[in-house]
C-alpha cells in the first residue's frame, strides 16, 4: 500500500511540474548547487525547504500523509505564499489536512519567508484558533524550524533576548522584526491591528451553525465590518473550509458581485485579473470532469486511504443534499433543487388508458455529454386539465418510463445498446435529436429496429426549456418502482439537480426528460401512432 501511495503521490508531482506550475529559484548559480548536490546533500534539502512549502512541511513532519492531492493543494498554498495568488477560496471535504496546511504549515513557512508579516487567523471559535496559534509556535520552537530559519525566534525559545516582545495564546511577536501572528474567534475584535495575510479557517462550527440565518449574518457582518476593514492595498485573504449552506460565506461572496475564477487548469491562474478571487473545489467523490488540476476519473474517491469510495457512497445514501453541500463543495437547500420527489409506476392500467409507446433519444455530443435515452408508454388520464399551449381543456397525460440508456460509451456501443431496447421494450417511434451528430446516429439505428425513426433538430435554449418544463416533468413523468437502484445514476442526478445551472456538471438527462414532454404530452395529443402496428404491444 505505502509503495502504491508514493507512486501515486509521484505521479502528482510529476504531472504538477511538467506542467511548470511552480519554479523554483534557490538563488544559487550552477557551479554552487552542483557543489552542494555533491558534497552536502541534507544542505539542499534546507535550501529547498526555504522555498516550497511540500518541502518544509515534509522536513518539519516526516511522518506527514500526503495523498496525490496534497501535492496540487500545498503547490496553490505555495504560490499563495509568494505572492502569486492573492485571494483563494479553498473547498474541501471534512477531514482532508486542510487545517494542516493552511493553518499550521502555512503561516510558519510565510513568517520564515518573510518575518515581518502580520497574519491573522480566523476560526469560528477562539479556542479553535488558540490552537492553530499554539501549533504554529510549537513548529517554530523546533530543532527542524531552527534549521531551515535560523533567524525567525520567539520569545522564551531558550535564546537571550529582550523580554517586550508579546507571546501568548492570541498573538506572538517575531523577536527582532516587525512580524507577528494573531488569531480570533468568530466576532472578535482586530481593532487597531493591521493585517498582511487574513486566513480563514472554518467559520462555522458544524450543521446547526452552518444552517443558521442567524449565525451566517453574523459571520458575514463579522467578516465585512471586522476582517476586511483591517487588510490593506497589498493584503492577501485565504478561505479554506467546508462547505455547510449556499448562503455561506462563500455563497455571499457570490452574491456579492467579487469575481471569482474557478479553477480547473493550471493556465487559469496566469493573468489573473486585479481583486479576482481564485477558487479550487477538492471533490470528495469525483463527479465532474478530470482536469489538469483535479486529474481523478470519475468516482474515485480524494484520500481513498483515509475516506475510501465505499465509505463515501455509504454517507451520499444516508443524505444526498447535505454530501452535496459537505463533501463536494456544492451547497444546496431543498428549495434550491429543480424538482420535487418523483412518482413511481407499478401497474400502468391505474394511470389511464394506453395511447402509444416511444423513445427519446438525446444523442452524446463530442464534448463532455452523456448520451441519454429512455423508452416510455404515453397514457391517457381521466382528469381533464386547462392546456395553456393550446388554450383548451385536455385529458392529462403521462409518459411511463419503461427503461433508461445512460452512459458516455462511444457510438461503437450506443448504436448498439440504443437500438436493443428500442426492441425490447416495444417502442413504435423514436426520436432521436440530430445535433451535434445524432443525424447520422440515427442512420445507423433506423436500420436495427422496428420503429419509425425520426430525427429532429433541438434549436431552443437548453437551459430555458428545462426550467419552463420542470414542473410538467415532475408531475407527467413516471418512473418504474425502485428506479432508485435500478437507475442509480439517473436517480442520483436528477434528485440533486440545481435551479443554478451553472453548479450541475451535466444536464443530459433534465435536457432528455423535457424532450418526452415536448414531443409526446405538451400538446395533448391522444391519438395513436397511425403506425400503431411497430413495434411490439405488450401493455396492460
Amino acid at each position: 500500500m505505502e509503495a502504491e501511495e508514493a507512486r501515486r503521490i509521484g505521479d502528482y508531482s510529476r504531472h504538477v511540474q511538467r506542467k511548470k506550475v511552480y519554479f523554483l529559484d534557490l538563488g544559487m548559480t550552477k557551479e554552487e548547487l552542483v557543489r552542494i548536490c555533491n558534497d552536502m546533500p541534507d544542505e539542499l534539502v534546507k535550501a529547498v525547504a526555504r522555498k516550497r512549502l511540500i518541502t518544509f512541511s515534509r522536513y518539519m513532519q516526516p511522518t506527514m500523509e500526503f495523498a496525490p492531492f496534497h501535492t496540487v493543494y500545498y503547490t496553490l498554498l505555495d504560490m499563495f505564499a509568494h505572492g502569486k495568488i492573492k485571494k483563494m477560496i479553498v473547498q474541501i471535504a471534512p477531514q482532508s489536512g486542510k487545517s494542516e496546511g493552511s493553518s499550521r504549515k502555512l503561516p510558519a513557512f510565510m513568517l520564515g519567508v518573510n518575518p515581518d508579516l502580520k497574519i491573522c487567523i480566523g476560526s469560528y471559535s477562539t479556542t479553535i484558533a488558540n490552537d492553530f496559534n499554539r501549533d504554529v509556535q510549537r513548529i517554530i520552537d523546533s530543532k527542524e524550524y531552527r534549521d531551515i530559519f535560523p533567524n525567525v525566534l520567539l520569545i522564551g525559545s531558550g535564546v537571550n533576548m529582550p523580554t517586550t516582545y508579546v507571546r501568548n495564546s492570541d498573538v506572538f511577536e517575531i523577536v527582532g522584526h516587525k512580524g507577528s501572528l494573531r488569531v480570533v474567534g468568530r466576532g472578535g475584535s482586530l481593532t487597531s491591528k493591521t493585517v498582511d495575510i487574513s486566513i480563514l479557517d472554518d467559520v462555522y462550527k458544524d450543521y446547526a451553525e452552518g444552517n443558521s440565518p442567524v449565525i451566517r449574518d453574523a459571520a458575514w457582518k463579522w467578516y465585512t465590518t471586522v476582517v476586511r476593514t483591517r487588510l490593506h492595498n497589498n493584503s492577501q485573504e485565504l478561505i479554506v473550509f467546508t462547505r455547510w449552506h449556499e448562503d455561506d460565506l462563500i455563497g455571499r461572496l457570490e452574491k456579492s458581485g467579487e469575481q471569482i475564477i474557478d479553477v480547473t487548469k493550471w493556465s487559469d491562474l496566469d493573468n489573473i485579473p486585479k481583486g479576482a478571487w481564485v477558487r479550487i473545489n477538492f471533490e470528495g467523490l469525483k463527479e465532474s470532469e478530470p482536469t489538469e488540476i483535479d486529474p481523478r476519473q470519475r468516482g474515485e474517491a480524494l484520500w481513498e486511504e483515509r475516506h475510501s469510495k465505499e465509505k463515501l457512497e455509504a454517507q451520499k445514501k444516508l443524505d444526498p443534499v447535505q454530501f452535496q453541500c459537505l463533501f463536494q463543495g456544492n451547497p444546496s437547500s431543498a428549495a434550491g433543487r429543480l424538482y420535487r420527489p418523483f412518482k413511481t409506476w407499478t401497474e400502468k392500467s391505474e394511470w389511464g388508458k394506453y395511447i402509444r409507446s416511444g423513445c427519446y433519444v438525446d444523442v452524446a455530443d463530442e464534448g463532455s455529454d452523456f448520451l441519454f435515452a429512455a423508452t416510455y408508454d404515453v397514457y391517457q388520464s381521466d382528469n381533464m386539465v386547462f392546456n395553456e399551449r393550446t388554450k383548451r381543456m385536455e385529458p392529462l397525460l403521462f409518459a411511463l418510463i419503461t427503461d433508461i440508456e445512460y452512459t458516455d460509451e462511444s457510438t461503437d456501443v450506443t448504436t448498439i445498446t440504443v437500438p436493443n431496447m428500442i426492441n425490447r421494450n416495444g417502442a413504435q417511434k423514436a426520436w432521436i435529436e440530430s445535433n451535434n451528430g445524432g443525424s447520422g446516429f440515427e442512420k445507423v439505428v433506423r436500420k436495427k429496429v422496428r420503429a419509425i425513426t425520426e430525427p429532429f433538430h433541438q434549436s431552443g435554449n437548453k437551459e430555458s426549456r428545462i426550467i419552463t418544463q420542470s414542473a410538467t416533468v415532475n408531475q407527467c413523468i413516471i418512473f418504474p418502482f425502485g428506479w432508485e437502484v435500478r437507475y442509480k445514476s439517473v436517480y442520483d442526478h436528477l434528485t440533486n439537480f440545481l435551479r443554478n445551472f451553472r453548479a450541475n456538471a451535466h444536464d443530459d438527462i433534465e435536457d432528455g426528460l423535457t424532450g418526452i414532454v415536448e414531443k409526446e404530452l405538451a400538446d395533448g395529443n391522444t391519438r395513436p401512432y397511425v403506425f400503431a402496428n411497430r413495434g411490439v404491444k405488450l401493455r396492460n
